[in-house]
């Protein structure tokens, strides 16, 4: 879930984190770095899959086992891809791409809102991107992903407020430091495509600590009259 340079969440008292990935020597690492840093706070990694049904009620049991209760779950994905043009994608890669990318934050939202819902308490935080507000070359089936986790956080947000859970997506682009950004910015068309992105991001381009610093005030109580929302983070790249 968290990045091993993002601090925020521990920072800002959170007692427990559960760390889920696909990676167990990335996700060790991230587990390590926290508890090295930030002693009181108790830190779990779990290998597991959440791109399959069964992987995601997998982490949402142990999640709610170990936690002794999920409240406050965010969500991001990646895919084993780079933005290409979509005449250059394969048809059978279409479904691959799409389904890594905006089903994860389904699946996992299927099996934790439930217990949310009993508690009458909750915050979800999925991570898309700008390509759900942008249509941008060479993302078409992500942004059709990207954009589909935008719309169903929107609406589980209208969904859910009733039981007292809030839902909101960061839209990042590019952000610094992060395997996802120099896989896709190390050659090719995706790295001419995000060269130039970067060079509107007159602010600068995001790294892990902003995106992080964003996540824990939208999960914080400071937050707490603000759901359904999409939120850009990309150092003015685009105002979508």
């Amino acid at each position: 879930m968290f990045e091993p340079k993002c601090r925020c969440s521990t920072k800002a008292g959170v007692p427990r984190i559960m760390i889920v990935g696909r990676g167990s020597e990335r996700g060790s690492a991230a587990r390590e770095h926290i508890s090295s840093a930030h002693s009181s706070c108790e830190v779990t990694f779990l290998s597991a899959d959440a791109t399959t049904v069964e992987g995601a009620t997998h982490i949402a049991a142990e999640a709610e086992r170990i936690l002794d209760g999920v409240d406050i779950l965010v969500s991001t994905t990646a895919a084993d891809t780079r933005p290409e043009l979509f005449a250059n994608i394969p048809t059978d890669d279409i479904a691959r791409i799409f389904n890594q990318l905006a089903l994860p934050c389904m699946y996992l939202a299927s099996e934790i809102v439930p217990h949310m819902t009993a508690r009458k308490t909750g915050v979800i935080i999925n991570v898309a991107s700008d390509a759900a507000k942008t249509a941008t070359p060479g993302e078409a089936v992500i942004g059709a992903a990207k954009a589909a986790i935008v719309m169903f956080s929107r609406t589980l947000a209208i969904e859910a407020k009733r039981n007292g859970i809030r839902v909101n997506v960061l839209t990042p682009s590019l952000v610094a430091g992060t395997g996802s950004t120099e896989r896709i910015t190390s050659d090719g068309f995706s790295a001419k495509l995000f060269a130039k992105a970067a060079q509107q991001a007159h602010l600068g381009v995001p790294d892990s600590e902003d995106l992080a610093a964003l996540a824990v005030f939208l999960a914080s109580p400071a937050a707490r009259r603000l759901t359904g929302q999409a939120i850009s983070v990309n150092g003015g790249i685009s105002a979508a």
